[in-house]
Formats: C-alpha cells, structure tokens, sequence
C-alpha cells in the first residue's frame, strides 16, 4: 500500500512514525518545507514540494495533515484522483466547497476517515457503550470541559505563529479544540440549537478566540454545555453526563472513567472503570495510542475490511457546530442548525 501524507507538521510526523510502527514503508511526503522540526526523520522518503507530482506517484490513500484551511485543496485533488483519504480535523474552516467534495467523494466511490481521534479513547468508548445499556437511564445533561495552555503545546515553536493562532490558516480555538463537539455528537446524537460566547480575554498574543463557552441543544433531549480555552494550567480535560439514574464522569488525564448510579431501593452503587492500552492491556494508556489505533482503523477502510469509525458526513456535522457556534456569538443569539 502506498500512502501519500500531506504536511509535515507535528501531527504529520506522528502519522508518518505510526506508519513505521504498522509496517507501512511505501510513503511518499508532499511538503512545502515551512516546518521547524527536524529534518532527519525523513530522510530515505520520496518528497515532493508540488501537489500534482506528489499525486503522480499514484498513491492508494491520502493522509491530510497540513493547515485545516488548505485541506480541502489537497482532498479534492486527491479524491479526482480516487484516492481514500484520512483528513485531520477539523475538515475546514468554512463550508466553501464542502458540497463539491461530497459528491466528488460519492462519485469516486472514495472512503473517508475524519481525524477525531478521540472516538478511539478506551475511556470514551466505555461512556458510549454505558450509554447504550443505560447504565444511567436517560442522559439529561452534560459538562465538557477542556482548557490546555497554547504556548505550552509545541516548545519548539513560537505559538504566535502556529495555525492554531492564526485564522488565515484556518486556526482558532473552537476549530482547533472541536474534538468535544464530535464526540458529543457521537454520544449524544444531533444537536438542533447552539448558543455561544467566543472571545479573547488573556494577554496572549494571537489573533483569534482563546476562550469559548458553547450550549447544545440535542434533539434526543439531552442538554449540553462545553467550555473551552487556550489558558488553562494545568490542563483539564474532563467529560461529566448526568442522567435520571444517575452519573457518568470521565478524565482524560486518567483515563478513568466513574459510574455512580442508584439503585431500586435507593443505594448507591459505583464502579471505576480504567483505560489501557488497545495493543497491550497490561499497560496504561498513553495518548500515541490514540493515534495509532485510529491509523490501524484507517488501514483497515482503506483495505475494505472496516467502515470508517468518524464518516465525511461526521466531520461536516462537527464543522457545522463549531461555524454556528462562532455565527451565535458573532450575533448573540441562539442558531438552528437547520437553517444554518
């Protein structure tokens, strides 16, 4: 199998090894040579610095990897081709071509992967299959809440210049921190209403939001509210659903996930439930695991032997949340995501 990855950054890189680790060797990098990492891990690769030379290599997938706002250039070009496509999220930074790219995926028969690798968190995976069993009846509301310092990200990088500083790059923080908008989704099915406050209160010196307060109505009838910041130390990653039974509270840091609940006669019963490696349960989870099962998954589809865990379809509802979260604050009111 030959995969093409398209920018080199930080989480390009990460693919690039998780390829290695899969037995994956046959990679072919398109790059513009902007990046500040180092070079040394690339050598022996095949590099191109033009799109069309890069695609002219015929690869059988495509890895997406570059600023969100130039994800679309690139998959269009590659899904012409026929070629499956992992895209980092978010799918982009607005709604522009977006359609285009549906039916062009259709048409080609191409399969998809969104990279929300949080759908492959051991601990949220127990939250969604608590759920299903109703482990706390109906879930009637829920508190995401994720803060993380934006200098402390890349040391290596000067943060003012990252693309998640930068809206001409398709940064800013509801888009680049959107996980929680998928995985509520993902749990908790469509939402039908998003209100939202987006501003920058800190002395950092970016250009865009850094802290946003997000409320979701879902049509299943669960409430929702996400608080997100680039602030926070230390960082908090935190997942809270309260139902009529009882509650559900996940931790990132840990990766533990705590049940309490009530039973018929009025006890309370709780258990801990706690994440560990996919590739070896004797192990504690690390966050790389994350993405190497998700680049596992994604051998897979492309194969045909899995259907895509986060569709096309997934990535444009999160991308669709994130805009009307930014147009309800913009203009102070509650949106439909219907009309939007």
């Amino acid at each position: 199998m030959k995969i093409l990855i398209a920018g080199l950054g930080s989480i390009g890189r990460r693919h690039l090894r998780n390829l290695g680790q899969l037995g994956v060797r046959d990679i072919v990098l398109y790059r513009t040579h902007r990046s500040s990492l180092p070079e040394e891990d690339l050598r022996g690769f095949v590099q191109e610095t033009d799109l069309v030379a890069a695609l002219n290599h015929q690869p059988q997938a495509v890895i997406v990897a570059n600023p969100t706002a130039l994800h679309l250039e690139v998959a269009l070009a590659a899904a012409e081709r026929g070629c499956h496509l992992m895209i980092e999220k978010p799918l982009s930074h607005s709604l522009e071509g977006v359609r285009e790219f549906q039916s062009l995926v259709q048409r080609q028969g191409c399969r998809v992967l969104i990279g929300y690798h949080f759908r492959f968190h051991p601990g949220l995976l127990k939250v969604k299959s608590l759920l299903v069993e109703g482990a706390i009846g109906r879930p009637l509301f829920a508190r995401a809440h994720w803060g993380e310092y934006l200098p402390g990200w890349h040391p290596w990088e000067d943060y003012r210049r990252s693309y998640s500083a930068r809206a001409d790059l398709g940064g800013g923080l509801v888009l680049t921190l959107s996980h929680p908008l998928d995985y509520l989704r993902w749990l908790f099915g469509n939402a039908g209403q998003v209100f939202a406050a987006v501003e920058k209160l800190s002395d950092l010196e970016i250009e865009v939001e850094d802290t946003a307060e997000i409320c979701l109505w879902f049509t299943g009838g669960c409430l929702a509210t996400l608080h997100l910041d680039y602030i926070q130390r230390p960082a908090q990653h935190t997942l809270q659903i309260i139902g009529s039974h009882g509650t559900i509270f996940w931790d990132n840091a840990s990766g533990q996930v705590q049940l309490s609940r009530f039973k018929e006669d009025g006890k309370q019963e709780m258990h801990l439930f706690s994440s560990t490696s996919p590739f070896d349960p004797a192990k504690p989870l690390e966050r790389n695991d994350l993405f190497l099962a998700e680049m596992q998954h994604f051998l897979a589809l492309v194969e045909g032997r899995e259907s895509s865990r986060c569709t096309l379809e997934d990535g444009i509802a999160a991308l669709r949340l994130a805009l009307a979260a930014y147009q309800s604050a913009k203009q102070q009111r509650v949106v439909e995501l219907e009309d939007f």
